[in-house]
């Protein structure tokens, strides 16, 4: 159930993401450790996010005439975990 921001990817929203690419699972007293990963595990989750709208940095300085407008927006997918196989 939790939210993760994973780094961008060409998908839709509501769709169905699986990462197969599991290092250590744990499912309270049993803990598994891939080497270096872990056989057969994956997590699914569901995209519920994309990136928002531009983050505006401004900064002047008061009567210099030095003013300064950088805008940027980091691409990201938020997920939100279903289901961890192990």
């Amino acid at each position: 159930g939790d939210r993760v921001r994973l780094d961008h990817r060409e998908i839709a929203i509501g769709s169905s993401l699986e990462i197969n690419k599991v290092l250590l699972v744990s499912n309270g007293a049993e803990l598994k450790v891939g080497l270096p990963l872990v056989a057969g595990a994956k997590v699914v989750g569901e995209v519920i996010a994309l990136p928002a709208e531009k983050t505006v940095a401004q900064s002047f300085r008061r009567r210099k005439n030095s003013r300064r407008l950088r805008g940027h927006t980091q691409p990201f997918v938020e997920i939100q975990i279903k289901e961890i196989i192990a």
